[in-house]
């Protein structure tokens, strides 16, 4: 799609924000749905907002199947020249007052392609709980967080303490949590998804949904699976996601003689309706920003059951909305999920507690407000300088 010269405001609004937001992944994941979920409320809100992502991306074709104005631009790793002079001449035809990159490979780009302008006002989302040293180029990445960014957004207070562990002063650093909007409607049934899988009508579903990576936990979740197996009310465990893991757990899951119990779904679009199967949420990860997948599950009012690392325990208080268990313990993961199936009532009181929880404070709503606020809060400061 070919730029206009510039991002007019939208609605003639004099207090609009141009925005670009620049996300470098191929793949659709949770940060590439945040993405697009803050644009298309910012343009609901009258803010001209539009998008850069790599050519023929998911997030491409999704934002202009929203018609939100969609750029493509070579994105191929984090020094891609190409990209660096194709997002330079996309910033200088647009002049967006903000420049907001969401990835890790985006805040490269976006970094030099800015160069040593003081605007647009850049932001950086940060989305994972782990070192910034653990990847990148050494050198670059300390460089590229110490200039060119006016502020970073962490998606939780665990990320928010990890980037101040490496360095990144406290005031650059603003935390605003994911959030999820209310679930569209199923397009299919509980009873007709489980039909497909063969299982039985009286067995338990513990179901997650998430790319099968190893930081996912999905490993530990198919040994507690195994740990379940004895149980006279048949457990079976759903995974709804795709990857390069599921020889492993296929593996595990044959080992702990519970193969025919184990249902890899792959990537789904509908996945209200597979939450809407499921008796049990369980998110197993051993790093985790935050997951958007359990506030899914947790808006769907499912009982959910999770690793207490990075941004989880922001979300879910356990004991008060789902129960917590240290990671990479499948014998914790095993006896908290037989606690819900024994007792559906605690189940059912923390399912709606979770529902509650999500709708007050992990909204989209809130999610897009936060950023909004952000905003206004780089240019004001950038109107004083």
């Amino acid at each position: 799609m070919e730029p206009p010269a510039t991002m007019k405001p939208a609605l003639n609004d004099p207090a609009s924000i141009t925005s670009l937001h620049v996300n470098s992944s191929r793949v659709w994941r949770g940060g590439e749905r945040q993405t697009l979920l803050l644009v298309e409320g910012l343009r609901s809100r009258g803010h001209d907002a539009c998008i850069a992502c790599p050519p023929r991306s998911p997030l491409s074709s999704r934002a202009q199947e929203a018609q939100i104005p969609t750029y493509e631009v070579s994105m191929r790793n984090e020094l891609d020249l190409r990209g660096v002079f194709g997002l330079r001449r996309l910033i200088g035809r647009l002049q967006p007052r903000v420049l907001q990159l969401h990835t890790g490979h985006a805040h490269s780009l976006g970094v030099l392609a800015r160069g040593f302008r003081r605007q647009p006002a850049t932001i950086v989302n940060r989305r994972v709980d782990y070192s910034i040293h653990r990847s990148g180029t050494p050198g670059f990445t300390r460089l590229k967080y110490s200039l060119g960014v006016d502020l970073f957004v962490a998606i939780s207070k665990a990320i928010a303490t990890v980037l101040i562990e490496d360095g990144v002063a406290a005031e650059r650093i603003r935390v605003i949590h994911s959030g999820v909007p209310p679930l569209p409607d199923a397009s299919g049934s509980r009873d007709g998804l489980r039909e497909s899988l063969a299982i039985p009508t009286d067995a338990i579903v513990v179901g997650t949904v998430g790319e099968l990576t190893a930081h996912k936990g999905h490993v530990h979740l198919v040994a507690a699976l195994a740990l379940l197996r004895t149980r006279q009310q048949p457990v079976h465990l759903v995974i709804v996601g795709d990857g390069k893991g599921a020889a492993i757990l296929e593996e595990e899951a044959r080992s702990g003689g519970v193969f025919d119990r184990l249902h890899l779904v792959g990537f789904q679009h509908d996945v209200a309706g597979w939450l809407a199967a499921f008796d049990v949420f369980a998110m197993p990860s051993v790093e985790e920003g935050l997951g958007t997948s359990v506030l899914d599950a947790m808006r769907a009012s499912l009982p959910v059951v999770a690793s207490a690392v990075g941004g989880i325990p922001e979300a879910i208080l356990d004991g008060e909305c789902g129960i917590l268990v240290a990671p990479g313990e499948p014998s914790l993961l095993a006896e908290a999920i037989d606690r819900l199936i024994d007792d559906p009532e605690s189940a059912r009181r923390l399912a709606e507690a979770a529902h509650q929880r999500v709708e007050e404070h992990f909204s989209a709503e809130a999610m897009i407000d936060g950023t909004l606020e952000v905003h206004r809060e780089l240019l004001e400061l950038e109107a004083v300088r």
